[in-house]
């Protein structure tokens, strides 16, 4: 009874600990910052021509102040291979040789006392793991915070419906305003402490989990 009450306890702490938070459209914590609004000063000047609202001939489109946007060209691509082999043998004996009783070997029906024994071990373990990933696409995300040194904090998300599920792709990261192109543009390898996450919901998504079950004998707790 106390085994099964303990089982019964892992298989519920398991389920709930390896069920993931399901992400939703409209994440908070995913929402563009919007900058403070500020009325610009209105010269009367008596022109249509406010140097206000004016852009310098030498100005460009380059995002550089919070809530600014810009498109991060997604260009991930990893491979990984290991390979291992491991070999041990150990070889073992131990003789016991016939007790002597007054200068004779003990015997039984005419046979000696004597014993030996000996022991082999061998151990050969294989293994070898491929990982290759690849993710092309484009994602644009909102500047959320400028730092002292110049270097923005962006984070953003997008979400598509296909069928009956919904794939979304969120970013978040650093990144330098030097590394950004003239067509507002950068790299996701020029993104510095990026967080990519690439996944979906739905009917398709469901059926790649594992059940709760197989997740209890996958898990470290299952002794065999």
């Amino acid at each position: 009874m106390r085994f099964l009450l303990f089982s019964l306890t892992a298989l519920v702490l398991i389920g709930c600990a390896q069920t993931p938070h399901k992400p939703m459209p409209n994440d908070p914590y995913y929402a563009p910052v919007l900058p403070e609004e500020r009325a610009q000063p209105v010269v009367p000047t008596g022109s249509l021509f406010q140097d206000a609202y004016a852009d310098n001939m030498y100005s460009d489109i380059k995002a550089r102040r919070l809530g600014d946007i810009i498109t991060v060209t997604l260009q991930e691509q990893t491979t990984a291979s290991k390979t291992a082999t491991t070999e041990t043998s150990k070889e073992s004996s131990a003789e016991l040789g016939a007790p002597t009783m007054f200068g004779r070997d003990i015997t039984v029906g005419g046979n000696p006392l004597s014993a030996g024994v000996n022991g082999t071990r061998e151990f050969s373990g294989d293994g070898s793991s491929d990982q290759s990933n690849q993710l092309n696409g484009e994602i644009t995300v909102t500047v959320i915070k400028v730092l002292p040194n110049g270097n923005l904090i962006v984070r953003g998300e997008k979400w598509m419906r296909i069928n009956t599920g919904d794939e979304y792709i969120r970013l978040t990261g650093m990144i330098r305003p030097q590394d950004i192109t003239a067509a507002n543009q950068i790299p996701s390898n020029r993104v510095a402490n990026a967080r990519i996450e690439y996944s979906g919901t739905g009917s398709l998504a469901q059926v790649q989990e594992q059940g709760w079950l197989t997740r209890f004998f996958n898990s470290p707790i299952w002794p065999f």
